[in-house]
């Protein structure tokens, strides 16, 4: 047997050491994902070699995973009886820490040190050493399949380590860590015992309950009256990753209880998708549709729902750069056999793998939900009353997959409940040439609304826009099936006219015009023209803004932002058809006199938008005043 060596790491060793313990890990339980990790993949290469050399087949007969806690000397190890390693080995994956070049790595941490999340653990290999933010010292006994020596590893994390021969049954590796004390741990007494055998229990089943191989451990065992009566071995781990099953072998029963373990919802998922992507980036998903809406769903900081393993192995739970916002509601796990990572496992490199993944996903969950939205038309309204909000979003932030979005929408209109874009198209009138659409307000007060009025006759529905999103992506959009959208609140009505019907209108806009230029200088302050409207039939009057001009919900919503905006001015339409109008002429072609009416039509166009009014007091004595001269006259 050979004498035992002391080994120093690079001379940036130590230095490295202190960084990774001390900045890179944010969640010290990890060290118990890594050393499971790399158990893991021990065991996978030896499955391979055994594939063919037939002398290793049987040392694969019973693959798994052991992890054992001494409470009293303060050790927990991890065993497996993969492929093992020899001195070579030992010297080239454990003492040369971060191998594919120290100083450079230390001179990009030195660099960013406000961002360590953005270099990847398998680039630099440094996992195995995330044990020493819970270790004082780490031995590792090891022997490799095929070998008939056994060597043991030993580092304290001061720079140096020492290798000698040693002797292990039957090939594998053990990785023992000498934990810290209470008194020695940063975290203090409160922080995890990680020799207590609930805490690991609950560790493995976080981050490594889809490992391929059982991770067993001895467990207590109690008697009737609860004091422990023996121990019995356990397999911590389910081994059940289901995403990775054939479908047809997965039962409903246990898509449904796997949603209920990933997302935490008591109800039944609306629909699941599974997907398996091959090629330069592959991966393996399992996607859910909620039945309802989370209460965080619109806020910022509220969680997506995604987790991210890789190679079965936990990641993250809140994976927010494999989806795009917009589909936040998704729930579900994306594993990778081949996504980088960063140092600690805990942010995703961005990169053109992520940007693969993020658009591949994306591309078939708007697939799923054309197909979901074809073929069960009842369950997808249950779908889009709960997330279309959301999903509308990515109309204005998706130009890639603007089209399709466009086309999952569902809409209500002045005549139909819930209709598609290419519905609404389909039953369009031959002379029609936009998609009329109005904006604002609640649905029951965009269909009573003014603007509609001529549209309507003309038998040309109208799409209702009551949700405040929908003023962000309708400015966005140029159109929809060759067919622009044209707001029936902004500009002219721009509605065909007979001849006879022009003409008529040629010879009202005469007569009115002193009016209306009286009515303009009255109401200079507050509106930008009056004019003779073309859309309105039964109404008196109402508020049309310029054609590119901001509606007034997003006048206001920037307004409660904080965002400083200019007055909203609009033109005032009137009805030259309407009696009232007729009499107020009458009477200024008389006397000249408005007096408060030019007040009363702005404050009555106001309120029939579903508007709010500047001094609403004075506008209703101005009613009061209004309905007792009316009252007088009748006498």
């Amino acid at each position: 047997m050979t004498a035992r060596e002391t080994f120093s790491f690079q001379t940036e060793g130590k230095q490295l050491l202190d960084l990774m313990i001390h900045s890179v890990y944010s969640n010290r339980e990890i060290f118990l994902r890594e050393l499971i990790s790399n158990a893991s993949d021990a065991l996978d290469k030896l499955r391979v070699a055994a594939l063919t050399d037939e002398k290793l087949s049987p040392l694969f007969a019973d693959a798994h995973i052991r992890i054992a806690l001494d409470g009293t000397r303060r050790l927990l190890s991890v065993e497996d009886n993969g492929i093992g390693m020899n001195r070579d080995d030992l010297i080239a994956y454990l003492g040369t820490i971060a191998k594919s070049g120290t100083k450079e790595f230390i001179q990009s941490l030195a660099e960013r040190r406000e961002a360590l999340t953005a270099e990847l653990i398998g680039q630099f290999g440094v996992g195995f050493y995330s044990s020493f933010m819970v270790a004082d010292s780490v031995e590792v006994l090891t022997r490799k399949a095929g070998d008939e020596a056994a060597w043991l590893w030993t580092s304290s994390g001061d720079g140096t380590y020492s290798l000698e021969e040693a002797s292990r049954e039957g090939c594998g590796t053990t990785v023992t860590l000498h934990l810290k004390s209470p008194e020695k741990d940063e975290e203090g007494p409160a922080g995890p015992d990680f020799t207590d055998r609930w805490t690991i229990g609950s560790i493995v089943r976080k981050y490594s309950d889809f490992v391929a191989y059982p991770i067993r451990m001895e467990t207590e065992t109690f008697d009737d009256e609860g004091k422990v009566s023996g121990t019995e071995d356990k397999v911590l781990n389910s081994m059940k990753a289901i995403w990775a099953r054939p479908e047809s072998e997965v039962s409903d029963e246990e898509y449904r209880e796997f949603y209920a373990h990933v997302s935490r919802d008591g109800t039944d998922p609306l629909r699941r998708i599974v997907y398996s992507a091959e090629g330069v980036t592959s991966f393996r998903a399992l996607l859910y549709l909620p039945a309802k809406a989370p209460l965080d769903l619109f806020l910022r900081e509220g969680e997506r729902g995604i987790h991210l393993y890789v190679k079965r192995v936990f990641i993250m739970q809140d994976c927010k750069e494999l989806i795009p916002e917009y589909l936040r509601f998704l729930r579900g796990v994306v594993d990778s056999e081949d996504l980088p990572l960063n140092l600690s496992r805990e942010i995703l490199q961005q990169d053109r793998q992520i940007a693969v993944i993020r658009r591949s996903l994306t591309r078939k969950v708007l697939d799923e939900l054309k197909r979901f939205r074809d073929g069960d038309r009842e369950g997808y309204l249950s779908f889009w009353k709960e997330f279309g909000k959301v999903l509308k979003e990515g109309i204005f932030a998706d130009e890639r997959n603007r089209e399709s979005l466009l086309s999952l929408a569902l809409f209500c209109t002045t005549e139909r409940e819930w209709i598609t874009l290419d519905e609404y198209l389909a039953s369009m009138k031959p002379e029609q040439k936009a998609l009329y659409h109005l904006s604002g307000g609640a649905l029951e007060g965009l269909r009573r609304s003014p603007h509609i009025e001529a549209f309507r006759e003309r038998g040309y529905e109208v799409l209702l826009l009551d949700d405040p999103v929908d003023d962000f992506w309708i400015d966005v959009v140029d159109g929809y099936g060759e067919k622009p959208f044209k707001s029936v609140a902004k500009g002219t009505a721009d509605l065909e006219e007979k001849p006879e019907e022009k003409a008529e209108a040629e010879e009202r806009e005469k007569a009115f015009a002193p009016l209306l230029e009286a009515l303009s200088k009255s109401l200079g302050e507050e509106v930008a023209s009056v004019r003779l409207s073309k859309r309105l039939r039964a109404s008196l009057a109402c508020l049309v803004g310029e054609t590119h001009s901001m509606t007034p919900q997003m006048e206001q919503l920037f307004r409660s932002m904080g965002q400083p905006v200019p007055k909203l001015k609009r033109v005032l339409e009137v009805n030259g058809a309407h009696p009232v109008l007729e009499r107020l002429r009458n009477r200024f072609e008389k006397d000249g006199s408005l007096g408060d009416y030019p007040e009363l039509l702005l404050g009555q166009a106001i309120l029939a938008e579903g508007g709010k009014l500047a001094d609403p007091a004075r506008f209703s004595r101005l009613v009061a005043d209004l309905l007792v001269r009316d009252l007088d006259d009748r006498r």
